[in-house]
């Protein structure tokens, strides 16, 4: 991580493996990439790019913004809806939301998240 300005290519970026929880796994054999790529001091603020294999996986989200660079996915929203991603797309999810992600094409993001 840097503490100052800075640009980066994110399809190029280099991510390290975010072994997912099995439990979290509902079909396929998806693997999960990331790289945290700033932290604000308290931690409350992460900026950064992940990466996720084609399948489908369950999450509890925490208050994120996100923009799709690569792939596609559809996430449903438990009690909310069915958001389709892919590139170019911007997405919000809120703290809390119960999600189940059907990845179609390995998907990256950059995202920032809000804790």
């Amino acid at each position: 991580m840097t503490t100052h300005s800075f640009a980066l290519h994110i399809p190029d970026a280099e991510l390290e493996p975010e072994p997912l929880d099995p439990a979290q796994i509902l079909s396929g054999t998806p693997e999960v990439t990331g790289k945290v790529v700033w932290e604000s001091a308290d931690g409350k603020q992460i900026r950064g790019i992940w990466q996720i294999t084609p399948g489908v996986v369950t999450d509890t989200e925490a208050d994120e913004l996100f923009v799709v660079v690569s792939g596609s996915a559809t996430i449903e929203v438990a009690d909310g809806p069915t958001l389709t991603v892919g590139p170019g797309d911007m997405a919000v999810l809120r703290a809390g939301d119960r999600t189940t992600w059907t990845v179609h094409e390995t998907l990256r993001k950059a995202y920032a998240i809000t804790l």
